[in-house]
């Protein structure tokens, strides 16, 4: 009976293939959008969770309070000693700081260097009790002293190819930023792509100290400094309410009553690492539902698309029901055989979905490469993940397959074999009501999409072209590594003197920048510290002027001098301090960072992070010993040629370091990396949501073309102009069109508002957003409902009541 069934369900798809290839394909696209959302959810959700230790290890973080909570993702140094010193509850304890923009080199034992690298991301400094809490496997090395001792550093398989070729690392030596001599003393598979912590260098926790200089040992039991990442592991069975109870302990006992009420301990579980953007998560658990719902949209419309169609298309085997009812056919063999018709064409779909999926997954990994992502279509074998993907595809035969089933199984056979073609009535094909519902379904998922893209699409433009307060173009930033004022004035006289280079300025970093450490500070003759911290940017007396950032009040630095006596700020700064009038700061002292600055100038806000954040109270101040980096005004005429003379000459002022360049404008877009992901990503279902429909919608209206046929030619031969005859078909689809928008309305407007909520500074949700989507979705069913119903319009009547 199996075999029949198959054999006849082939004939049927084949006769129908128009239908059977539309319904393919929205299926097998729409499968394949949850097949690939699907894969990048798990991925993103399965970070760090693979440690074995992971449901009990816990990220200590720290939330800095002054005038408000600035949250962050370190710990002072002493925190971790103590935590593992003296609370014996607390298995282990790692601590773990980042150093970036370090040069690593490789010696060619006769006094120079082999290689040279800039380390930018992939290198931290670590305690050997980071093999206890994170799973790492080992190659060569013992995990338990290999870190122990000061200046060891172990490295991933690929960086000790990187470094040493197919030689064997441990024993040899590299050196840290031309200044310490490091020993392999370790090597470790590399890190898989779903950790937070994919590090290829770890260097000894105990080589810090040496690193600071005289002040090495003072500065690792500050607890002013908040730099180094923390995680404990607690002993089986302890509950986290002890590690919190104990940080609190920690906070009243060994902390000054200033640095208690400034300083709160908190401890996260590990998936915050990249679920919490507070502290610096890439991916927000909201995102990661939403997409969710995104996949499950997807595949409903295509489920949709498949099953009004199939009812509609019921009309054409009334006959066919009817007989096999006539000769003994049960309900029950009935939806059998129907079931079977939709299984055969959700397994093509399926087969097709896996083809798309596997042509997307390049383009994904790419687009998710700051994430490295290493999706594979081989993912979907995986037990957990397969048992989901056969769960998907008995869930879609049965959603797509069983309404219509049981509508064709229930024909009455008389009624079947009495009507001629297209005279059954609604009621015995399917409830009509139910189609237009599942039309109007698929409207409103289309205009929903539509709705979430033009918004993102906005909000991009918009934090692109949003004024900075300072400008970005042609400025090429580049690093300077000289500590002192009289090598930074020959690097500035000799940068100056390169053509196409307008001006040089020394600073920290440019205006805008992912570094935002709170500073507190003292105002004039104030004997407490003020409730707000400023941020502080570092750069000399070009700093202004080069980026363009407008003096409102006073002077800017007279000169490039070592005294640091002058400070600028910022209007923001002004406001907060309750004065009146910018020029009411001017000569005011600040103590900050340990010395006392008079206030000369004062500079329009300029924005110092992404647009989700307002504009802080902002110090500027010039100090040689911060300058790390140089901004270069370059002609925009002939920027590679100059950008090539600008590294001949860099490299010839400092040949043991690793030249590095980058514009501002390109540092800028990094801010926006999330939402452009999104946007893409939107873009794209939107599109996809959009074809899902309008295949739908087509092969929709060719059914109704053909089942008017006879209608359409009486109505010719009464005289009905083909404009008329063109609303029979718009006439239905206009008024659904119209209810769906007017249900996506309220509901995008309801989360695109929420998204919007999470920037300062953001557009208005005005009614053009509706009317463009409107408009849109009117244009797109015109051209999909057009071409059908003007042929249908256009035919012979003539031949039409022939055919009937």
């Amino acid at each position: 009976m199996f075999r029949n069934h198959i054999k006849i369900s082939l004939r049927n798809l084949w006769r129908n293939r128009k239908v059977s290839a539309i319904s393919i394909i929205g299926l097998s696209v729409g499968l394949a959008c949850g097949l690939v959302i699907f894969l990048l959810v798990t991925y993103l959700f399965s970070f760090d969770r693979y440690h074995t230790k992971a449901d009990r290890t816990y990220w200590i973080v720290t939330d800095i309070r002054q005038d408000n909570v600035i949250p962050t993702d370190a710990t002072p140094r002493p925190l971790g000693d103590i935590l593992r010193r003296n609370f014996p509850f607390v298995e282990h304890v790692v601590r773990l700081e980042n150093m970036f923009g370090r040069v690593m080199s490789v010696p060619d034992g006769k006094g120079g260097y082999a290689k040279k690298f800039e380390e930018s991301r992939n290198l931290c400094f670590t305690e050997p009790q980071f093999f206890d809490v994170f799973d790492t496997e080992w190659i060569s090395g013992n995990p338990k002293t290999a870190l122990v001792a000061p200046n060891t550093v172990v490295l991933s398989e690929r960086y000790a190819e990187k470094y040493f070729g197919s030689d064997n690392p441990v024993g040899k030596t590299l050196r840290f930023d031309n200044q310490t001599d490091l020993t392999v003393t370790g090597l470790v598979k590399d890190l898989p792509s779903n950790t937070k912590l994919r590090y290829d260098v770890f260097i000894s926790y105990a080589t810090i100290p040496a690193l600071l200089g005289n002040q090495g040992k003072q500065a690792m039991q500050n607890w002013e400094g908040v730099s180094t990442l923390c995680f404990a592991t607690l002993r089986q069975g302890v509950s986290v309410d002890r590690l919190v109870s104990s940080l609190n302990t920690i906070r009243q006992k060994y902390l000054t009553t200033q640095e208690a009420r400034k300083l709160t301990f908190h401890a996260l579980t590990l998936d915050n690492l990249n679920h919490n953007p507070q502290y610096g998560g890439r991916a927000p658990r909201p995102i990661l539902y939403a997409l969710i719902v995104v996949g499950l949209f997807l595949v409903m419309a295509a489920c949709i698309n498949f099953i009004y169609l199939a009812t509609a298309y019921a009309l054409k085997r009334s006959k066919e029901v009817g007989v096999r009812k006539v000769v003994g056919s049960s309900r029950g063999q009935l939806i059998r055989q129907f079931m079977t018709e939709t299984a055969l064409v959700t397994f093509a779909a399926v087969f097709l979905s896996l083809l798309l999926a596997q042509l997307a997954l390049p383009l994904l990994n790419q687009a998710l490469a700051v994430l490295h992502a290493d999706l594979s279509i081989l993912n979907v074998f995986k037990p957990n993940a397969l048992l989901w993907f056969v769960g998907l595809i008995a869930g879609v035969v049965l959603l797509a397959g069983f309404y219509p089933s049981l509508v064709m199984a229930r024909f009455n056979p008389v009624a079947a074999l009495r009507a001629g073609y297209g005279q059954l009535t609604a009621k015995q094909v399917g409830s009509v009501s139910v189609r237009r519902g599942l039309v109007v379904i698929q409207f409103f998922i289309t205009q929903l999409f539509i709705i979430g893209v033009i918004v993102m699409m906005a909000q991009v433009r918009h934090m692109q072209k949003t004024n900075l307060g300072f400008q970005k173009e042609a400025i090429l930033m580049i690093p300077v590594p000289a500590n002192n004022s009289l090598k930074q004035d020959v690097v500035r006289n000799q940068l100056q003197q390169i053509a196409g280079v307008e001006q040089v300025a020394l600073c920290a970093e440019p205006p805008a920048s992912h570094r935002r450490i709170p500073v507190p500070f003292r105002y004039d003759t104030h004997t407490e510290t003020e409730k707000f911290p400023t941020a502080v940017k570092v750069g000399d007396k070009n700093y202004v002027s080069l980026f363009g950032i407008k003096l409102v009040a006073g002077r800017n630095f007279l000169n490039n001098d070592t005294t640091n006596s002058e400070a600028l700020v910022n209007v923001t700064m002004v406001k907060q301090l309750g004065l009146r009038a910018p020029t009411d700061v001017l000569g005011k002292q600040l103590n900050i960072w340990g010395g006392t600055k008079t206030i000369v100038g004062v500079v329009n806000d300029f924005h110092i992070s992404e647009l989700r954040e307002a504009i802080p109270p902002t110090t500027i101040l010039n100090y040689y010993s911060e300058n790390h980096m140089a901004a270069l005004k370059l002609n925009p005429a002939n920027l590679t040629a100059t950008v090539k003379s600008v590294e001949t000459n860099w490299n010839a002022l400092f040949p043991e370091h690793v030249f590095k360049a980058d514009f501002v404008d390109d540092l800028l877009n990094q801010f926006y990396l999330t939402e452009r992901i999104l946007l893409g990503l939107a873009e794209v279902f939107s599109l996809i949501a959009i074809l899902i429909g309008c295949l739908g919608l087509y092969g929709l209206v060719a059914f109704i073309a053909e089942a008017k046929t006879k209608e359409i030619g009486v109505r010719k031969i009464l005289g009905a102009s083909v404009n008329e005859l063109m609303w029979l078909f718009g006439r239905e689809f206009s008024r659904l069109l119209v209810i769906g928008f007017l249900l996506a309305a309220p509901v995008g407007w309801f989360l695109m508002n929420g998204w919007l909520r999470g920037y300062v500074y953001h557009i208005s949700f005005g009614w053009w957003v509706f009317a463009v989507t409107l408009l849109t979705t009117v244009a797109i069913t015109l051209l999909t409902v057009g071409y059908e119903s003007m042929k249908a319009a256009l035919m012979n009547p003539a031949k039409a009541l022939k055919t009937e």
